[in-house]
Order: structure tokens, then sequence, then C-alpha cells
């Protein structure tokens, strides 16, 4: 990669409010961390949630319930945030007159309800943030016609999946731009001090009435655990007192004289299961029932759990605005709450988010490439949220909740007892994900690296912490099944944290590296141990985060008396031995207990390397010579047959390379030996994997020259892997579908750059033909790497049949900037990457959206919306630019 893993200039400031804000809170319990965006935007439809009989996660707990249903593990808003423990919530409730509930939460299709899987039929969008949030905006696009629930779910439920998805757009109640802009705007004017300013603008062409309630309440532990102190918030002249007895006192104060409305965050049993009474006499949908109903549902001593202050505009003018002010402090209201220094504070964390973004970017980028970055970053920073869940009580069921089924305790998670997570998780985004995905985490490190790495390097330590890991090594996936298995990225994205704090500080932080890396030896043997069956080094991995890139399920459906040996399993397993193999021989020029073990490292990568490019079990060899790429093989006693699909499964393999520079060889005297060592009695063996360069420069690769000028014939193929806006995950050649020969049977794939035509993995993401970020910057990080090595002598013509002929390095710079070309404006404002269904005019095109995954000819966004996680990536292909585009 040319520039995005790398660090800004060392003499961009460090000194802003906002920067020594961020030195005062090195750790995730520092007090300016304390509030944050870490409350979720839905929690109903979970695992955590999930005591079905029949493990249905997404049926047990519906949209429709969650405003009247306590949640067990977490809570939800429109929004909102809360203190790290999530003890206090603060959000915003909206009504417009016509909806039959409150908008307290993103609504969308769960993934059996889809006809391309799960996705919020919702627009928001994340419009600034610094590290400590200190300052954060949030927007959201309110309807102000009912909203279509029943619509969506009917239409999508009634189209195949050779049919788009139908959005909120789709049905016409966006219309004329009838709708509220919704801006959430908090400033801290101390770390328990959060200024609350909710603006809502009418963009229709009449006036429309619009509730606006901020609502505070408790997470509800009481239910489930009968021993513990219930909290209480209660009005006091005006005011809500908030008590803890774990948080202390807060109290929230409303600006002018609205009511408030107090109720209880219990379940209204009676109302949605027909019991006989509830548990509690006022329940969490008090408030949404009085608002609506005027019904008798608020409890008249101005006690409970729950409470808001309703703000009410019977008639918003066309291009009006209204403001409502609140405060959520730990001093109580008083004269001076809504004085000057309100706006004084707002001003001041505004300027300072400014500062912070102007001192971070590099100087060379556009307007356009600066909006991007800092859109990117804000919407990064929103998604960290708090995640609790522990398997071991889950699988026992709780006070309250149905017993769990006998079966649970052979089914899903059953072997992660030990999981028991309890903190604040960098998060895909806030709808799809209400949880934690191990290799997205790894990616979202990065671009966190340049903005905030004391939280970049928590998180990667936090991962391998043993209440998280497996006590066998493995690192737990994702909610639904912790056991499936990700790529090994984690150390690849910890060098490179590692060495984007310390080339901004100036301070390299080996303590971090050695707490990581000692983990890492553990996850490293769990994939040896348990992914390499036959000890032949090439691996298995079923999953591997790729869903439905093969001809077959890869994890579940492998032809009988088969076994899978994988072509990205092998090569990622072999960029894994190179990352470590890097932090070994940074730790060892300060520790020199770490040389023998790069030595280790070497020994594994050679090992791999040669049973990838020669023959390992069964005589399966991963390169195939006739089509010059690398393939899955299926394998059996009776031999090896290729699986023929040229797949972003085959271009893994030139993510296993590294180059090792002569200083670092000489500061690690055991590796050096080995090294002499393997090159005089194994030198055949050797140089299958590794080149050296006149000046002692050595490269260490998995494919050898001749099969990269091979492989790269293909990549950079307009008519295969090369888009307008990076590398397709699936060969364009099968465009109109191919037949595909596998084990004395025909299989059938189609290049698909949209959404996905299958089932396979729920069908909620696709990898047969879309643009995927993460997997484009390792690639453009391994060109980049390649051409360290090979200098501007070795070229490559880009593309193929173009004639023009660029380095390696100069072909990284090309795919950094098709991957940046997603997200700048193009004729009238729209960006390539804008999903389908959003408007033209500034309104819309003003925000750009950072898709899940990217339409291989086109580049719309896809997949979950607003999965800023990894796709914020950009923002770190952008912090080295020195000259913009």
């Amino acid at each position: 990669m040319t520039s995005g893993t790398g660090a800004p200039k060392s003499d961009r400031r460090q000194d802003g409010a906002e920067q020594r804000r961020l030195a005062c809170s090195p750790t995730s319990d520092a007090p300016w961390r304390q509030w944050g965006p870490y409350l979720s935007a839905r929690q109903w439809g979970t695992v955590r949630e999930d005591y079905s009989a029949n493990g249905d996660a997404w049926g047990y707990f519906p949209f429709e319930q969650a405003h009247a249903r306590a949640y067990r593990w977490g809570e939800d808003g429109l929004g909102g945030i809360c203190d790290r423990n999530q003890h206090l919530c603060l959000a915003v409730a909206l009504w417009n007159g016509a909806d039959r509930v409150l908008k307290e939460r993103l609504f969308g299709l769960t993934n059996a309800e889809g006809n391309h899987g799960e996705d919020a039929k919702e627009h928001w969008w994340v419009l600034d943030g610094t590290p400590t949030h200190s300052w954060m905006r949030w927007l959201y696009r309110y309807p102000q016609a009912a909203y279509p629930y029943d619509q969506l779910r009917r239409e999508n439920a009634r189209r195949g999946r050779d049919e788009r998805e139908y959005k909120l757009a789709d049905t016409g109640v966006l219309a004329g731009d009838r709708f509220f802009d919704v801006t959430v705007t908090y400033a801290k004017a101390a770390p328990d001090d959060i200024q609350m300013v909710i603006e809502a603008t009418n963009h229709g062409p009449g006036p429309a009435p619009l509730h606006v309630l901020p609502q505070v309440w408790f997470r509800n532990t009481w239910s489930w655990h009968p021993d513990r102190a219930r909290p209480e918030l209660s009005t006091v002249n005006g005011g809500v007192r908030c008590r803890h007895p774990e948080l202390g006192e807060y109290w929230l104060a409303a600006d002018g004289d609205p009511p408030i409305l107090v109720t209880g965050n219990d379940t209204n049993a009676v109302a949605l299961f027909g019991a006989e009474c509830n548990a509690a006499p006022y329940t969490k949908d008090g408030i949404n029932e009085h608002v609506l109903y005027g019904a008798a549902t608020i409890d008249p001593t101005g006690r409970g759990t729950k409470a808001a202050a309703w703000y009410r505009f019977d008639a918003v003018g066309p291009g009006e605005t209204v403001r409502v002010r609140v405060r959520l402090s730990a001093a109580r209201p008083g004269w001076t709450t809504f004085g000057p220094e309100y706006d004084e504070v707002l001003r001041c964390r505004a300027a300072e988010a400014e500062e912070l973004y102007r001192d971070l970017l590099p100087d060379g980028l556009s307007p356009a490439e600066r909006q991007v970055a800092r859109r990117a970053y804000a919407g990064l920073l929103w998604t960290k949220k708090r995640y609790r869940y522990g398997v071991r009580q889950w699988l026992a069921g709780d006070p309250g909740q149905p017993a769990p089924p006998s079966d649970r305790r052979a089914g899903r998670n059953v072997r992660w007892r030990h999981f028991d997570a309890g903190a604040v998780l960098s998060l895909p985004d806030e709808w799809e994900y209400p949880w934690f995905a191990a290799w997205d985490l790894a990616f979202h490190t990065l671009p966190l690296a340049h903005v905030d790495p004391a939280f970049a390097k928590d998180q990667l330590v936090l991962l391998c912490r043993e209440w998280l890991m497996h006590p066998d090594g493995q690192l737990p996936a994702y909610e639904w099944a912790f056991g499936d298995v990700n790529p090994p990225v984690h150390a690849w994205a910890a060098l490179r944290v590692y060495r984007i704090d310390a080339a901004r500080t100036g301070r390299p932080d080996r303590v971090f590296l050695a707490r990581v890396f000692g983990k890492l030896l553990l996850n490293f043997s769990w994939w040896v141990n348990r992914k390499d069956p036959d000890g032949s080094n090439l691996f298995e991995g079923g999953f591997l985060g790729m869903d439905n890139i093969s001809v077959f399920d890869r994890s579940t459906a492998v032809p009988a008396g088969r076994r899978l040996e994988q072509s990205d399993a092998t090569s990622w397993m072999a960029a894994y031995c190179l990352a470590m193999l890097q932090i070994a021989l940074e730790l060892a020029r300060h520790d020199p207990a770490y040389d023998d073990v790069a030595t280790k490292f070497l020994e594994h990568f050679v090992a791999i390397g040669l049973a990838a490019q020669t023959f390992g079990s069964a005589n399966a060899t991963l390169w195939d010579e006739r089509d010059g790429f690398c393939y899955d093989s299926l394998v059996s006693d009776q031999g090896a047959v290729p699986v023929r699909v040229r797949s972003m499964v085959g271009l893994v393999p030139l993510l296993a390379c590294t180059m090792l520079e002569p200083d670092a060889i000489r500061a690690a005297p055991d590796f050096a030996s080995r090294l002499g060592w393997l090159a005089a009695h194994r030198a055949e063996e050797l140089a299958r994997v590794m080149v050296r360069r006149a000046d002692g420069a050595i490269l260490l690769t998995l494919l050898d020259e001749p099969k990269l000028a091979r492989v790269f014939q293909r990549l950079f193929d307009e008519g295969e892997f090369l888009s307008p806006y990076g590398i397709r995950s699936l060969s364009a050649a099968y465009r109109g579908g191919a037949k595909i020969e596998v084990d004395g049977g025909t299989l059938e794939i189609d290049y698909e750059p949209a959404e996905s035509g299958t089932g396979l993995f729920g069908g909620n993401s696709n990898w047969r033909g879309p643009v995927w970020m993460p997997m484009n910057v390792l690639l453009s990080d391994a060109l980049a790497c390649y051409g360290s090595y090979f200098g501007p002598g070795w070229t490559v013509e880009l593309p193929v049949g173009s004639g023009r002929r660029v380095s390696l390095t100069d072909a990284a710079a090309d795919l950094e900037r098709r991957l940046v070309a997603l997200f700048l404006p193009g004729a009238g404002g729209r960006r390539p990457s804008d999903p389908r269904g959003t408007g033209d005019g500034p309104l819309w095109t003003d925000h750009p959206t950072f898709s899940e995954y990217f339409h291989g000819d086109t580049g719309e966004g896809l997949g979950a919306s607003h999965q800023t996680g990894w796709t914020a990536l950009v923002a770190a292909l952008l912090m080295t630019r020195s000259g913009g585009t």
C-alpha cells in the first residue's frame, strides 16, 4: 500500500484542544471517554436477545416489540449516547403525528424478510465527531407521512433475488422532499456535562407537525438481577434527577418548560403476551402510548426508570428549523444551565473539531477528499458501541425469561462459555451488526490509529484477552457463530497500527506490540493445529469471511469424501507468518529473546510456500500452471481436483509477501544465521519463496516472478478483475454465467456485480463480483511491497491491452486512486458510491455513504448501507496524500 498504512507528516500539530484531551485519555476508563455514542441503533433481533426454542434470533425479538419489551443485554436508541457501562442512556424520539409508533430506533428487515437479506430502511449520516466525543453530529431523515413499515415488508417479501431490494425511497414517502432533517449535536462542556441540541428542518412544500422527545433511561438490569439495587429517575423542579448505584447522580435539564413524561423501562407483558398483569405498573411503551393516544400510562408521581421531555410543534413551516436544547450533567441545573455559556461551548467544540482535522489531514487533499476523510472518521468513531454478552449466563437462562431449550446446550456458541464481554467495541456499523466481527475490527484500527491510536491499540489487545479469545487460541469471529473462522489479519493490523502510532508520536509502543504478539502466538498455533489436519501446510478454513465466493458453501457443502485445501486459507497463513516474522524482528531490535522466534516464522513460511507451490497432500498444488492462477483443491485418497474459479481466493496469495531490509536482518543474529544456513543447505527450496537484491534486501513471497507476472495479467485486465473502482471479487470473464467442472460434476457460477442471486450464507452479502474495500487495501499494500523491492524497472501493463506500462508502486497508487474515486462527486454532484434510492441535489449529494461493498462495474454502494467500519479505510488511503487528485 503506497500511503494508507503510513503516517501523517511528522510536523503535524499535536497540541490542539482535542489532542490535549486525547493525551489525557490514554485508557478506556479516562473521564473524557466516559460518555460517547456507545448506544446501538438496534438491539432487537440479535443473538443475545434470543431465548427461543429454535434459535430464531430474528424472529424471537422483532422490531414491533422493541418499543414495549425490555432488552436483556443492551439498549438502543436514535442518535443516542450512553456512559461506557451503559447504565444511563440519552437519545431522541420523534413523532410526525401519523406513525403508529414513536420513532425511537432504526427499522429494517431481518434476513428472512428481504429478498436480499437484512438492511436498514432508513436514511441517516454521521456528520462529524472527535475521538473523545467532545463533539458529535448525527443527521436523520424523517418522513412526514406515516412510515411505510408494512409496504416495505410486503414488497420485499414478494420480490425474488433477481430483483433489486425495495427501499424507503421506492415507496414514494420521501417524494417532494416531504421529510424533516433532524440533526442531533452533542458537545461536552466537561467529561460529565453533555449538551444536546436537536434541530429539525422541514424540507417539504407545506407546514407539517413534529413532536421531539429527548429521552433518558436506565438500562434494565433489575429484571434479570432482582438482588441488585434498582436505579431511579424522578422529576425535580422541571428537570430529571437520575440516580444509579454505580454511576452516581446525573441531571437532565430541558430548555423551556416542556412536560416531563416518566415511565418504567419494563416489559408490557399484558399488551405483548396477554399476561394477567405486568411486573411493574408503568412500562417501556408508556411514553409512546401517552403521546400517540393520550393513554394514562405515565407515572403521576414522576418516578421511574425512563423519562422524556415532550416538545410539540404543530406546524413547522417549509424551510423552517425548530431547535431543542437539553443538558445532561452531574451538576444540578440552575439559572446558568442554558445561559450564554451553553452556545459558547457549542462554538468552541465545533472550532476544536475544525482544528483537529485541519492539523490531522494532509495539506494536499482537495476539499472533496477532506470531506470524505472527515466523514469516514466521524462514522468510524460513531460506531464505537457498548457490547455486553456473557455466553455462560445466556446458555443457562435468566430470571423472567423462558427457560432455554435443552438443545441450546449443544447449539450456538456452546463451546464459548468462557466468553464474557463488557466493553466498548468498534463495530462494523450501528445497524446490521450490533456486534463485533474479528476481521472487520482489525481493519477499523488502521484509520483509527491516525485519529485515536490509544483506542486502536486497545481494540487489538482486547480481542486477544482471555475473556474473548478461546482458551485454545481461536479468536471469536462474530456473535452469530463465534466458532466461524475469519481471515487472520490481526498481526498485519497490529504491525501497521504500531508503525502509524510510532510515526505520529516518535515513541514506538513496543509494550503494545509485545502484548499482541504474545497472544497471537496462541492464535497461530490454533490455526496450525486445527486447520491443517494432516500436517501438509495446506490449510482449510471454510467460510473465511467471503461468504458465497465459491460454487459451493466451503464450510458445509464440500463434496462427500473430499477435503477442501484452500488457496486463500493457505495464503492467509503464509501472510500471517510474514506479519509475525516482521513483528518478531521489530521486537528483536531491543530484546534478543525474540530473535529465534523470528526464525520459527521463517521456517514455517518456507514450509507453507513449498507446499503451495509444489506438492501438498495427495499431490495437491494450489498453483495451476495451465491457467496461471491459484485455486482451491478438493482432496481425497484418489488425488486432488482443482476448483477452477478465478476469484479473490486466487488473489490472496499475492498478499503473502514482505521485504526484509538488511539492517533488520543484521539486528537479529540468530535469524540471520538460520537464513544463511538455509541458503547454504536448502538453496533450491529457499529460492522458491525468496529473492535477494544486490544490496542485501530480501523479498519473501508465495509467488515467484514468473507466477506474479501471470497473476498480474489477470489482476489488471478490465475484462477480469480490474474495475473502474477497484479489484473485483470474481472475474468478469464469468459475465453471463460459466460452468465449472468439480469432482466429476458440473456446477455453475455467474459474475454478479451487485447483490447476490444465491441464498448461500443467507444471501446478505455477495463476493461474486463486487469490489470490497478491505481486500483492495490489502492488495494495494502488497503491490507497494513488491514495488519497493523490484523498483521502477519491473513493470506491468495497466490496464492490460493499453500499452501503458507502470511500476508496481505506481500500480498500487492507481488502485488507491480508483478506491478513493468511489466517494468523490462527479457530474451533478453524485458520487459513484451513492446507493440507489438516494436523490439528486445537495440534500442527498452532500452526504457520502460508506457501504459494505460496491458494484463491480459502476461502484454503487451495496449491502449494509452504513458500514463505515472497514469502508473507513478510505480515510487511511487519504492520510498520506501529498498532492490530492
